[in-house]
C-alpha cells in the first residue's frame, strides 16, 4: 500500500486543517495510508524515505534545517512531493532548499480574490486529460518559477490591478523532477471551498497520484 505523510500548519487563512482533511479523504480514497501531522517535526524523521508521496500545507511557516535536508534526500530518491497554492508555493520562504524542490515561490495576488481564466495548455497529458480551459475565481498567483518546469495550465494577468503586469503569462499547474522524485504544484485552492470546483480538484488528484511513489 502507498503511503502519504501530510503536513499542515501555517497561516489560519487558509484553512490548512480543513485542507488537510479533504485530501486525506481524497487520497484514502485512491488507495493510501495517510499520516496526518501538525507541524514540520515529521519532516526529520528517517521514515519520511519510506514514504510514497509528501503533502505540505504550511503557509508562511519556518522549516528547520535537519527537515528539509531530510525532507530534499527522500525526494531525491524517489518520494514524490504534492503540494497547492500557498500552502506549498508560499511555505518556508527563507529556505531556498525548499524553493529549489518546489519550483516556484508565491510573490503576489494583484487584486486579491479575483475572477480570472485558467488556461491549460498540455491537454494532452494524462493530468488534464478531458480538461478545458475553465473560469476561476480565487487568488490570481504571481510567483517566481523554474525555467525547467512542465506547465500544463497558466493564467493571463490583465494589468487591472498592477498595469505593469499587463498581458503576462504565468504557470498555474506544473510537475518536474527533483532528483528521482516526481514533484506536482497547483496554485489553486486559497480556501477548503474551492476543492468543490471540479477542475481544481480532479488536477491535484491527479498530480498526487502522478507524483506519488
Amino acid at each position: 500500500m502507498r503511503e502519504a505523510l501530510i503536513v499542515w500548519g501555517g497561516w489560519s487563512g487558509h484553512e490548512p486543517q480543513e485542507c488537510a482533511e479533504i485530501i486525506k479523504t481524497m487520497l484514502e480514497e485512491d488507495g493510501f495510508k495517510v499520516y496526518l501531522e501538525h507541524g514540520t517535526e515529521a519532516l526529520a524523521d528517517p521514515s519520511v524515505h519510506d514514504l510514497s508521496l509528501v503533502v505540505p500545507i504550511m503557509t508562511m511557516s519556518k522549516i528547520e534545517k535537519e527537515e528539509v535536508k531530510n525532507l530534499a534526500a527522500a525526494i531525491e530518491s524517489g518520494v514524490g512531493i504534492a503540494g497547492y497554492h500557498g500552502g506549498a508555493g508560499d511555505a518556508f520562504r527563507d529556505s531556498v532548499d525548499y524553493q529549489f524542490i518546489i519550483g516556484g515561490q508565491w510573490v503576489a495576488h494583484p487584486g486579491n480574490i479575483i475572477d480570472y481564466t485558467v488556461n491549460i495548455t498540455r491537454p494532452d497529458d494524462p493530468l488534464m486529460e478531458g480538461i478545458a480551459d475553465f473560469p476561476y475565481r480565487s487568488e490570481q498567483y504571481y510567483m517566481h518559477v523554474d525555467p525547467s518546469n512542465e506547465v500544463l495550465a497558466t493564467t493571463r494577468f490583465t494589468g487591472e490591478h498592477a498595469y505593469w503586469i499587463d498581458g503576462v503569462v504565468m504557470p498555474v499547474v506544473w510537475k518536474r523532477k527533483y532528483g528521482k522524485g516526481r514533484v506536482f504544484y497547483s496554485s489553486l485552492g486559497h480556501q477548503a471551498k474551492e476543492f468543490d470546483v471540479p477542475e481544481m480538484k480532479t488536477i491535484f488528484r491527479r498530480g498526487a497520484n502522478w507524483a506519488a511513489r
